[in-house]
């Protein structure tokens, strides 16, 4: 039984598929041991305050999961890396690792809770007010139990007074404070604390002092009660604001001590809040001098920090990369030592059944373009008898009778005849250029104005418009033979159906394609019957090549088409 050659292909591909491969991969419980004990260092150095080598180890163990597909332990690393950045000042950077733990946090509240909260921290202190309280709101969704919703509440009641939208601030601190689990345990009195003193700070910068005033010393009552020495940090801050305006004494008091406890903790943005209340109240001038130096020492370290993680990012991925393509390449030398035989053998049998494909599919393409050329003969013959039985057949029974019923001794009859005579020799020219071949060259828009013009009569007058203005060396062959058979189809349609007495034809270029605007003002049809007027060719000729054409007609009212077609 004889075969195809896609037989013996599938029969070559199939012994292909079969050989063997080198393993390249590592296993992943290797790589799942080499990532736990990269991120116990990470965290070793974390909680020792070594943020650099944290960075580099969490970033290393990330890579090393990446090969386990372990989800909850590359999110794990990101995000750590993600609050690293914060602390040291990269809130970019930390949005851009915070992205990129996003796909792994999709289905794991908790961490996509910490992902949130992170990117409302950072666009809070780049000022993006309104995209942070975007962040903590979605940080707050799923959330089950009512302590763990008031750390982002806070946030956005803090950013809701940079805002200066007190109403609100107010609104949510006050709901938290109403909550009676608050007064529970030390963790929530310390957030009672916290709370506390933003809603007195809100209601200072509302303009309610006393109020205000009363809630400032109660939330640094608590912080004291808790040896809360960090938080009192916050509260010595806003008592110093407010006192800024009624004691200064009292004011540079509560600032230097918040900028004590600020060098004490290394918190150097509170540093230079503390020395910012300072110099406003016209204090020593030393602590303008200070707020300068330690300014300039923060911009650089931080800016130091930023090269230094996207270093580490990249070089882990080099690192990455290179690895990788050892190994690669160690396959590459192993697939090498295979027989030089069997890879000759290979070839040969390729070759064979690559000429065999050959031969068999240009044998498809002869026969295919043979059965065209018949179609298109066939066609093209029987298009010819038509358009001779359906009009030239006519005008010349005409023109006969009219020569054995008229005296053509008569001057008027002798120009009636020439000038039915005239209008068959037009129609024989007319389904003589139809079908030839069209010339797309240098003649197209002579030639079309010509095939376009052979349907003026005295009956019709046809006006072409803007056909000489256009470009025809930019529009492509295909294109060009495609816009000649269909204008030329149109105006068949024309004279056998419409009996208009008008028809125009404008053309006009747009920058990446050609309009052409066909109008006549005939008796037109109803849509539905434009496909059984055989237009449905024409669209046909127009959409393959990527084009549109439009009808609008409605009995009475006349016939348009817009074609558009690219370039």
């Amino acid at each position: 039984m004889l075969r195809s050659p896609i037989f013996f292909l599938f029969i070559l591909l199939l012994f292909f598929s079969c050989q063997e491969k080198p393993s390249i991969a590592i296993k992943p419980e290797t790589s799942r041991k080499n990532a736990n004990i990269l991120q116990q260092n990470a965290v070793d150095n974390f909680k020792k305050g070594n943020y650099n080598s944290a960075f580099y180890y969490f970033n290393k163990s990330k890579l090393e999961y990446e090969a386990t597909k372990d989800s909850a332990d590359i999110v794990f690393n990101l995000i750590q890396m993600a609050n690293i950045q914060q602390i040291n000042g990269d809130y970019y950077g930390s949005k851009e690792t915070l992205t990129e733990a996003l796909p792994y946090a999709k289905n794991d509240y908790n961490y996509s809770a910490a992902i949130n909260n992170l990117f409302g921290i950072a666009d809070k202190e780049l000022s993006l007010y309104n995209d942070a309280i975007f962040y903590y709101s979605q940080a707050i969704k799923g959330v089950t139990d009512s302590i763990s919703t008031i750390s982002p509440l806070n946030n956005i009641a803090v950013v809701y007074i940079k805002q200066k939208k007190y109403d609100n601030a107010v609104q949510i601190l006050e709901s938290i404070l109403n909550k009676k689990f608050l007064d529970n345990k030390p963790s929530s009195i310390k957030s009672k604390a916290r709370v506390t003193d933003n809603l007195g700070f809100a209601y200072f910068k509302k303009g309610l002092n006393s109020k205000g005033l009363d809630l400032l010393n109660e939330g640094l009552k608590l912080r004291i009660q808790l040896n809360d020495e960090y938080g009192s940090m916050g509260s010595y801050l806003h008592l110093a604001e407010f006192y800024s305006q009624t004691d200064i004494k009292k004011s540079n008091d509560y600032a230097k001590k918040a900028f004590e406890i600020a060098t004490k903790f290394n918190s150097v943005d509170e540093r230079l809040k503390a020395l910012s209340l300072l110099i406003a109240n016209n204090s020593d001038a030393k602590y303008a001098q200070k707020y300068i130096a330690i300014n300039d020492s923060i911009i650089t370290v931080r800016n130091n920090f930023k090269n230094k993680f996207a270093k580490i990012k990249y070089d882990s991925k080099k690192e990455k990369d290179e690895n990788q393509k050892l190994r690669l390449e160690r396959a590459e030398n192993l697939v090498a030592l295979k027989d030089a035989e069997i890879e000759r053998a290979i070839f040969i049998a390729c070759f064979i059944i690559f000429l065999v494909l050959v031969v068999y599919f240009k044998k498809q393409y002869d026969y295919r373009n043979r059965i065209k050329n018949i179609k298109t003969a066939y066609d093209t013959e029987t298009r010819i008898a038509k358009d001779i039985h359906d009009g030239l057949a006519n005008d010349v029974f005409h023109a006969i009778t009219f020569t054995q019923t008229q005296p053509l001794a008569n001057e008027n009859s002798k120009e009636n005849l020439l000038q039915k005579l005239d209008d068959i020799y037009s129609r024989v020219r007319g389904i003589s250029r139809e079908n030839n071949d069209i010339d797309t060259g240098p003649n197209y828009s002579k030639n079309l104005k010509e095939m376009l013009s052979t349907y003026n009569s005295s009956e019709t007058n046809v006006i072409i418009n803007g056909a000489e203005k256009i470009n025809w060396d930019s529009v492509e062959h295909l294109k060009k033979v495609a816009i000649q058979r269909v204008l030329h189809e149109l105006m068949v349609n024309m004279k056998k159906h419409s009996d208009a007495s008008i028809v125009a034809l404008k053309f006009e270029s747009a920058s990446n394609s050609l309009i052409i605007n066909y109008s006549d003002n005939g008796k037109g049809c109803e849509i539905a019957k434009i496909i059984k007027n055989g237009l449905q060719n024409m669209e046909n000729r127009i959409l393959s090549n990527k084009g549109t054409i439009t009808f609008d007609t409605e009995p009475n009212k006349g016939f348009k088409v817009k074609i558009t077609m690219p370039k």
